[in-house]
């Protein structure tokens, strides 16, 4: 299978902007396993504002842009180099690749963006994807790792889209004030009702909430690739998902889209 994972910001650094150093170690671990087992994967990776926080010790997620590049220049080193040295412990090589909108809009840096990503995946390389925020302005800019992570699913034709959160999934409620909220384990379509269930932010170091996963969904599943939401706090849970084992919410598309697109 190819697999694209998406982890945010809430799942690699504590509210601090510091590194969590237990949860992207396992995330590291895990993603050398199933890549040896046979799977393509392609992490596209958010934190690289919020470990700039924490490396330059600011109060918090900054307004300005001039300030939120900066932090992303200085948390994408740290990311990288994390990222670089646990994977080589399990022998695996890892490219960075940087994108802007133009690059997933534009129709011939689309393509680059794909024959780059394509031959990669040939040499045996696990790509890293984030948006380039140290030049991304509100023009040029994808918003959001949650639909970057959606249009490089749909761009590569995975498999899964695996979306690691702070939450365990879409509840019918909100579960940190509905103590009676209940998880929704499979959606088969985006209904209004679907999309209302999903309301409010992130973390306060993170850009997205649940909409920005529904439209994700959404993107993902009218090209034929499934997409789960699911709690990055122990990346094993990616062991389970992988066996088919029910785990957060799945989003399961139409079987007919990604057929009729390859015709």
């Amino acid at each position: 299978m190819r697999i694209v994972v998406k982890v945010g910001t809430s799942t690699l650094a504590h509210e601090t902007g510091r590194l969590n150093i237990r949860c992207v170690e396992t995330l590291c671990k895990v993603l050398s396993d199933l890549k040896n087992s046979g799977h393509e994967i392609v992490l596209v990776s958010s934190g690289a504002i919020g470990m700039g926080v924490g490396k330059l010790n600011l109060p918090g997620r900054p307004d300005d842009m001039p300030t939120k590049q900066a932090a992303a220049a200085v948390g994408q080193c740290e990311l990288m180099y994390t990222y670089d040295r646990l994977f080589s412990q399990y022998n695996h090589t890892v490219a960075q690749i940087l994108l802007t909108g133009d690059d997933v809009h534009d129709e011939t840096r689309t393509q680059n963006f794909k024959n780059t990503l394509f031959r990669l995946l040939s040499l045996g390389v696990l790509p890293i994807v984030n948006e380039n925020d140290t030049l991304s302005t509100a023009e040029i800019s994808i918003g959001d790792n949650d639909t970057l992570a959606a249009i490089v699913s749909v761009r590569i034709e995975a498999d899964l889209l695996i979306l690691l959160s702070d939450i365990d999934g879409l509840y019918t409620a909100d579960p940190h004030r509905d103590p009676n909220a209940k998880l929704i384990p499979r959606v088969d379509e985006i209904t209004p009702e679907i999309t209302a269930l999903a309301a409010g932010r992130g973390s306060r170091l993170g850009t997205g909430g649940m909409i920005t996963k529904i439209h994700a969904a959404e993107t993902c599943m009218a090209a034929g690739c499934d997409m789960v939401i699911t709690n990055g706090s122990d990346a094993e849970i990616l062991y389970d998902i992988m066996d088919g084992k029910p785990c957060g919410t799945r989003f399961v598309a139409g079987k007919g889209h990604k057929d009729a697109d390859n015709r």
